[in-house]
């Protein structure tokens, strides 16, 4: 790899020419990328690096300024999703430094996770001297041949003078085109090695920059944008699907710019909740799977499904030669090519982020009129006569009222952070989201244990706002250890736990599709006591609520309590999440549940356990 000097501004960087070592270059790029936070655990293979952050954020302290901050959480994988709330709630890149060895190696899974969500972080590892790489010496791992199979970009900097450059290439490859995670991996002697500064340039990665320098640089052309209007000249009922990409390119504001102007109602993946206000008349709320019956009727009735930042993925799609049957048309619009007829033939594309994308389809809007009444008025009846619902005379709490309590406080304004299970998909359902990035959650990797340190990641980047994470008792057992983090940085963070003492949603698969047979979801004899581990660990407000007359008041209390707070709910176990459409079905044979007015009648033949994936 070659190095190329590219000035970033018309000034030398003020350091340019000192001797550094590799180690303090890390730490001067991290400084002139803007990066104000770390998490990270240290080890003997990165104590250069976590030596040259000290020594950098005492002498911005001696001069008055902000030094970088650092957190120190339970476990690598711990840090590892903090970086990944920081950036899902800030739009930054998030940074993690741990050690080599276990210390990378129990980063893999924020890695993957970020990398199936379009999440951009940094990750820097230490790594044995380069001497000793392939001796299976001390907490030596081959880093780089496993994180390339689950990074955007991984690094291994084998070369001293090209540290400096590599580091600034990895942010901006991390942040550019479809955003993700980039690993770096750096041996000690590279980091102990001295040179000399530049205060400039990057790695040649002339392809991909000509790919970027066309991908942002070409806007929409006058006849492809008037083709996407002859289309919807020509439809009676339009229907936008936005998916997690509208948020990625901070493109909120210009979807609910598009819908409006255009009076086309919306339905979001779970990743792109938060990018259309869901109090708004035309949100229909979460498609898919576990979306609302409503948005998944709208699906199956328009004639124009124009999605936006989405992939068709199988939570979506399910059956996708069966998903949006009566579409005649499909447009596509997505920053990676190769997502475009992946899963569905589209009958118009754009590639672009979807911020400029919207833009320039709003620009080729002009004079466009139709009137889309008959549609909205069916969309508005579909949402009247199929919302959610649930067993609201059950003496058992439900989760969903739980919710609804919740809801009215926080009327969708706080930053819900959510593990991974039923909990996950109740949150999506019955909470109300206004803005962008306030619904952070792993989507395609389905990461149990994502939630609380993907919270304390939240909390830093927006200290202004109310974060609030959603666990379950499984989920929130994997990464517990973060418990001691909320309050060792005195976080107002909130956690609600949900307790059903099992794994929820596979019991709910088990219920439904393998007869009732629980194996190894059954948590009844396990005896964490979590309000009191809540106490050990520091927190003042610890609370268990097993009686449904006292969950309005004591949320009022926990939302309202100065400081970091957990509430313990005791729900009922058998509590599914509804509607369902199985794996590999259509949204014509969605299981809407006891509670949940279905179109129709429909005979629903359960898949069979080989089905399923």
């Amino acid at each position: 790899m070659t190095v190329r000097v590219e000035l970033t501004s018309p000034s030398r960087h003020p350091l340019a020419g000192q001797t550094m070592t590799g180690a303090d270059m890390v730490i001067q790029v991290l400084a002139d990328e803007g990066v104000e936070i770390v998490f990270g655990y240290s080890g003997g293979a990165i104590l250069p690096t976590w030596d040259a952050l000290g020594r950098y954020n005492v002498e911005q302290e001696s001069k008055r300024r902000k030094p970088i901050e650092l957190v120190v959480p339970a476990n690598e994988q711990g840090a590892g999703f903090m970086a990944a709330g920081y950036a899902r709630a800030s739009g930054k890149v998030g940074v993690s430094i741990v050690t080599s060895g276990p210390g990378a190696t129990n980063s893999v899974t924020p890695v993957r996770d970020c990398m199936a969500d379009s999440v951009p972080i940094v990750l820097i590892c230490g790594q044995v001297p380069r001497a000793a790489i392939g001796t299976d010496a001390f907490q030596e791992a081959p880093v780089f041949n496993v994180m390339s199979a689950c990074a955007k970009r991984a690094f291994l900097v084998l070369d001293p003078e090209e540290l400096e450059a590599t580091v600034r290439t990895a942010f901006e490859i991390a942040r550019s085109d479809r955003p993700g995670p980039v690993v770096l991996d750096i041996p000690k002697d590279v980091q102990n090695w001295k040179g000399t500064f530049r205060g400039e340039g990057v790695l040649d990665l002339r392809g991909y920059r000509e790919r970027m320098q066309a991908l942002y640089g070409e806007r929409m052309s006058e006849p492809k944008g008037a083709a996407f209007f002859d289309i919807l000249r020509k439809s009676e009922r339009p229907l936008i699907y936005a998916g997690g990409g509208v948020i990625k390119s901070d493109a909120a504001r210009d979807l609910r710019r598009f819908a409006t102007t255009l009076k086309i109602p919306v339905v979001t993946t779970l990743q792109a909740i938060g990018s259309f206000d869901t109090t708004h008349p035309l949100a229909l709320h979460m498609l898919g799977m576990h979306g609302t019956a409503y948005a998944n009727y709208a699906v199956e009735d328009c004639d124009f499904l124009i999605a936006v930042g989405a992939r068709f993925d199988d939570r979506v799609a399910g059956n996708a030669t069966k998903f949006a049957p009566n579409a005649k048309n499909i447009a596509h619009m997505d920053i990676d090519a190769c997502e475009v007829g992946k899963v569905k033939l589209v009958t118009w594309s754009h590639i672009a982020d979807a911020r400029s994308g919207l833009q320039d389809l709003l620009n080729s809007a002009r004079g466009f009129q139709k009137d889309f009444s008959p549609w909205l008025d069916h969309v508005a009846a579909l949402k009247k006569n199929h919302p959610l619902d649930y067993d609201r005379n059950c003496d058992f709490i439900q989760p969903h009222y739980v919710l609804e309590c919740l809801n009215k406080i926080t009327q969708g304004e706080a930053i819900i952070c959510t593990g991974v299970g039923q909990h996950q998909m109740w949150a999506a359902q019955y909470l109300d989201y206004k803005h962008p990035r306030s619904f952070l959650t792993s989507g395609s990797m389905g990461t149990m244990g994502f939630g609380l340190p993907a919270a304390i990641g939240a909390q830093f980047a927006r200290p202004d706002r109310l974060v609030i994470n959603i666990d379950g008792d499984g989920s929130l057992r994997m990464n517990i250890g973060e418990m001691e983090t909320v309050t060792n940085y005195n976080l107002p963070i909130k956690t609600i736990l949900f307790n059903n003492q099992g794994d929820g949603m596979v019991r709910q698969w088990q219920k439904m599709f393998f007869a009732e047979r629980f194996c190894g979801t059954e948590k009844f004899l396990h005896r964490k006591d979590f309000v009191n581990a809540a106490r050990a660990d520091g927190f003042e407000f610890a609370v268990r609520v097993s009686e449904k007359n006292r969950v309005e008041r004591v949320l009022q209390e926990f939302v309202h309590h100065n400081g970091p707070a957990f509430l313990e709910v005791m729900i009922d176990p058998d509590a599914c999440v509804f509607p369902m459409v199985a794996p590999g079905l259509s949204y014509k044979e969605m299981v809407t549940g006891p509670h949940i007015a279905p179109r129709k009648q429909e005979t629903v033949k359960p898949a069979k356990p080989t089905d399923l994936f």
